[in-house]
């Protein structure tokens, strides 16, 4: 049985316990991981708080970014290694892994290592009352040591999006990922240390929230930030512990999110756009569409095409090139999801297709996959409207006008992402704009330039990264003011 370990200061650990890992595709354990005990933990914090004194506080930005260039290379060489561990882990389809998680893996340092040898700060002239002048201007520091929660959907792009900058704007990390999904930011540990990065740079800690890893990591005094993704309430509880040390977030929650699709858009496009949006990763994505509204001249069509999509996904064994459907993450989030399948019935809703668990007669019974399906009929007071089920799983509903689209898919108190789908690019600019979201896309969606600001409003979180917004979180910036 494989051991996962605990990886601190340059060494692999065991911990105080061990727990399983569990392959979603067939309930079996394929791992044993050790989780950490808070000794080990402040072990952790105090290694990178140490290396920050070292190495890796003393060389200079461009050789820092070339060790993220070589980050890149090492997760290339272990490409193979690194999608078997996420497949594994998580049962998503290979092709999705290979195609999309390794590979932004690899790009989320190069765009970083790129990025901070070119990023400028601001530098001004000052005017003084005896005419001399000043010269203002900033200088960017690191924060010191980042604690980084990851969750279980998107393990490696998740983690490597927050430890990238962090690492190019010179601090040290200390990463909890998902106890879900622990295989590749250990995994990540081999590549760091083939690339040069100085032990104690990055470290990993394995474990749980309240009582164990991620609760030491959140109330450690000696942690300057904590960046994380997950689950709304998840990010309520961490604001709670941070508060007493008064420390600077980066929170990327969940969200219910609208796709608002007009008769005049290109339907086939759409169809196709709309059906990643709402199944890829078995909607297991904060970014999915859970609610998705339809002008009502095509609303018809467009039910009877999504359904087709939905029946169409084949849910084969995760290293089938043919399978795009996964199993979700574990027994526990399979329940959550029939829950609401089962609620949205007792609220109403009309069963397009799906609402239960397939059958395979094989070891993927003892899986954790349900049906991809589709509601209509809901009310918008509904539950399952206004709660995120994070399941291949939507609600369609018809619209009249323009209005009433954005009224509908602003109703809610999430405000991550919304994609629009029209034939009229001024309508597309026009609706986009009114989104109360952090991202909008229109005739697309999932399309990222690593560039651009990325966050959700309200109950989606809190801050913006990517791109400079992830160079300022992730640094301070020092102003100094010199007397001419």
């Amino acid at each position: 049985m494989k051991l996962i370990q605990n990886y601190i200061d340059g060494r692999f650990v065991p911990g105080k316990q061990e727990f399983d890992d569990v392959n979603p595709a067939d309930g079996k354990v394929i791992a044993r991981v050790t989780e950490a005990a808070e000794v080990q933990v402040n072990e952790a914090v105090a290694a990178a708080r140490c290396a920050l004194r070292g190495e890796w506080g003393r060389i200079g930005i461009r050789e820092r970014a070339a060790r993220l260039q070589r980050i890149a290379d090492a997760i290339e060489k272990r490409f193979d290694c690194f999608v078997q561990a996420e497949v594994a882990d998580t049962g998503k389809p290979v092709s999705l892994a290979a195609k999309l998680d390794v590979p932004r893996a690899a790009a989320n340092f190069r765009v970083f290592a790129d990025l901070v040898k070119m990023s400028g700060v601001e530098a001004f002239q000052t005017e003084t009352s005896d005419g001399t002048g000043a010269l203002n201007y900033a200088v960017r520091k690191p924060l010191g040591v980042v604690g980084v929660i990851t969750p279980w959907n998107l393990p490696l792009l998740l983690l490597t999006w927050k430890v990238a900058p962090a690492l190019a704007c010179g601090n040290a990390v200390v990463v909890k990922p998902s106890e879900e999904t622990p295989a590749t930011a250990t995994l990540l540990a081999e590549a760091m240390q083939d690339a040069g990065i100085p032990k104690g740079i990055y470290n990993v800690v394995h474990g749980f929230g309240p009582g164990s890893a991620g609760e030491f990591l959140t109330r450690h005094p000696d942690v300057n930030a904590i960046t994380f993704t997950g689950e709304s309430k998840t990010g309520a509880a961490i604001m709670k512990a941070v508060a007493p040390t008064v420390k600077p977030v980066s929170f990327e929650l969940g969200g219910k999110n609208a796709a608002i699709v007009f008769a005049d858009c290109n339907f086939e496009e759409t169809i196709n756009g709309i059906s990643d949006a709402v199944f890829l990763n078995t909607g297991q994505v904060c970014l999915c569409a859970e609610r998705v509204y339809i002008e009502r001249k095509i609303f018809g069509a467009f039910v009877e095409a999504l359904k087709q999509q939905a029946e169409s996904l084949y849910a084969g064994w995760p290293n089938d090139a043919e399978t795009n459907l996964g199993p979700l993450i574990s027994a526990q989030h399979r329940e959550k999801v029939l829950s609401y399948y089962r609620l949205a019935q007792e609220e109403g809703a009309t069963v397009v297709t799906g609402g239960g668990i397939p059958k395979f007669g094989d070891d993927r019974d003892n899986g954790f996959y349900v049906q991809p399906t589709i509601y209509t009929g809901l009310p918008e007071a509904a539950r399952c409207g206004k709660e995120e089920i994070f399941g291949p799983v939507c609600h369609i509903a018809p619209f009249d006008s323009e209005e009433e689209a954005v009224a509908l898919a602003n109703d809610t108190k999430y405000g991550l992402a919304a994609s629009i789908w029209t034939g009229n690019l001024k309508r597309g600019h026009r609706v986009a704009q009114q989104m109360s979201v952090g991202i909008t896309w229109v005739n697309c969606w999932f399309l990222r330039d690593l560039r651009t600001p990325f966050g959700g409003v309200g109950l989606s979180g809190i801050g913006r990264e990517g791109g400079m917004h992830s160079l300022n979180f992730y640094s301070e910036l020092n102003n100094i003011c010199v007397k001419l």
